[in-house]
């Protein structure tokens, strides 16, 4: 499980992003905190591998604290000034959602976060090629803020396209449906979907009788 501290000045939209949080799979929230010095105190005693961190804070501003936490931080805020955004990234911030935001796009940078942070867990010496493909996961939920098209579930467009991630390899409508549970044609229409997003590429493959299958393949 990814521990995680959630630090916002406001208790309420504190607990709403634990709530979202506790809804992302391999995601548990440790604490709260409402100050900058509350959220250092915090992670010296919890320990958690990720900071979900607010900007303004009563006491200090969250860029201010990044490099004093020690640990993976992905920030929301309302600030919404370049120069603000600036700071985070150089600090050391791995991502940014910026106040309001809709529950699916944080759980997608999540997500995202978790798969990268997967791909760097008890592993040996990294080639170019994996801190590449590690880095690149981390983005992966970065293109989340667009909507679904109407009558699509957040949770099955997720579901199939963690089916495809999983596979490695091209996988047909039929195989998906088998992973995710859903029927073919609901599996095709997602990954239709993906295919016109650019997220997955689809291939034609052959079988005996010479008709064409539709294949769809994860793009790295």
């Amino acid at each position: 499980m990814i521990r995680t501290l959630v630090v916002d000045d406001d208790f309420r939209v504190a607990r709403i992003h634990a709530a979202i949080i506790g809804q992302v799979p391999g995601f548990e929230v440790v604490g709260l905190s409402h100050t900058a010095a509350d959220a250092l105190a915090a992670v010296r005693d919890l320990a958690p591998d990720l900071v979900l961190l607010d900007e303004y804070l009563p006491d200090r501003r969250g860029t201010d604290i990044v490099g004093e936490l020690g640990t993976a931080v992905i920030m929301v805020t309302a600030a919404d000034d370049a120069a603000t955004l600036r700071r985070a990234l150089a600090g050391g911030v791995l991502n940014l959602v910026v106040k309001p935001f809709s529950p699916a796009v944080l759980a997608a940078k999540l997500t995202a976060f978790a798969r990268c942070w997967t791909l760097l867990t008890g592993v040996g010496p990294l080639s170019q090629a994996d801190v590449d493909r590690a880095l690149a996961t981390l983005r992966e939920g970065d293109a989340a803020g667009a909507p679904l098209p109407k009558g699509r579930s957040a949770v099955t467009a997720e579901a199939v396209a963690d089916a495809l991630r999983r596979a490695g390899e091209p996988l047909t409508a039929i195989a998906v449906a088998e992973l995710t549970g859903v029927s073919r044609a609901t599996a095709q229409r997602y990954l239709s979907d993906l295919a016109r997003a650019g997220r997955v590429e689809l291939r034609l493959r052959y079988g005996s009788t010479g008709r064409p299958e539709h294949e769809y393949a994860w793009r790295d």
